[in-house]
């Protein structure tokens, strides 16, 4: 049944399920007491005026309802209906460099299209693998792991076997994508701050780029009005990442933290940003793949 609803919201226009996304956003904030003190709490633990921040609470309904538009659009066809993209320059200087590539995004804005973006743009020579974690429902697992593969665009799951993975794309001179906000397995990071709160931050993003060489640059999707379309933006990442894992997880939060000040309003911040690791370890992998 699920599936079956799925399929047809992706025949719905953008800006249609923009409009239904926007509803259940507020549906979604007015249901849920934790989320709304979570919401409100980060909010100001930003610092970021309530009233910006409100908008937040639509997009992240949009969020939800973009997916099957996004999800089941045929591989052969274009993103629609509009897509800008800005700064590209950043990357054709990784790929003249024959260096792999490593992508940066938070929660913010439409981070699947990112990938989708890249992947169109530039998939054909330098494809991306982008880390996920796969979902505990095995129906919906099977529908996500299906709609995300597409020509020059290829999953990690955020195991031992998918770090491996970005490993080995990265020595080929591919392209990775994270979301490095994303709460990590324990094991998998250190504690560091985020908007002056101590939060368990991956470890995985600067040691790819360590280990392989990789060059690093900052992403975002901005959602555009009325259904307008996209606009996917590169930017640079402009401090160098030390060598000390708590360090460089501070320097990527504050770089993670100027870019959701750029547009606060398309921020998740009901995300729970500040929750403890999960158990689970896959930082054996680096060490293995060290040696290989």
């Amino acid at each position: 049944m699920l599936p079956d609803i799925v399929r047809w919201l992706s025949r719905r226009s953008l800006r249609t399920l923009h409009s239904w996304g926007a509803v259940a956003g507020w549906f979604s904030y007015a249901l849920s007491p934790t989320y709304r003190r979570r919401f409100k709490e980060h909010v100001a633990q930003a610092g970021v005026a309530r009233k910006t921040a409100r908008a937040a609470i639509a997009e992240a309904g949009r969020l939800l309802m973009e997916l099957p538009y996004l999800w089941m659009r045929p591989s052969s066809e274009p993103i629609r209906p509009s897509l800008q993209v800005s700064g590209d320059a950043l990357i054709a200087a990784a790929h003249e460099q024959g260096r792999g590539l490593v992508l940066l995004t938070p929660h913010m804005g439409c981070f699947e299209v990112v990938a989708q973006a890249y992947a169109e743009r530039y998939g054909s020579r330098h494809p991306i693998t982008v880390l996920y974690r796969p979902a505990r429902k095995a129906w919906l697992r099977e529908l996500v792991d299906t709609v995300r593969t597409r020509p020059g665009l290829a999953t990690a799951p955020a195991t031992l076997a998918g770090v491996r993975q970005m490993i080995r794309a990265l020595r080929r001179g591919e392209t990775v994508g994270l979301l490095p906000d994303q709460v990590p397995p324990d094991g998998m990071g250190v504690w560091a701050p985020f908007f002056g709160r101590p939060a368990y931050t991956m470890t995985l993003a600067a040691r790819l780029v360590q280990q392989t060489g990789a060059a690093l640059v900052l992403t975002w999707g901005e959602r555009l009005p009325r259904g307008e379309g996209y606009a996917v933006r590169y930017l640079a990442f402009d401090e160098a990442l030390p060598q000390d894992q708590t360090e460089s997880a501070a320097v990527i939060n504050r770089a993670m933290e100027r870019l959701i000040m750029q547009c606060p309003q398309q921020y998740l911040w009901g995300y729970d940003r500040y929750k403890a690791p999960r158990s689970g370890s896959i930082a054996a992998a680096f060490a293995q793949d060290h040696k290989d």
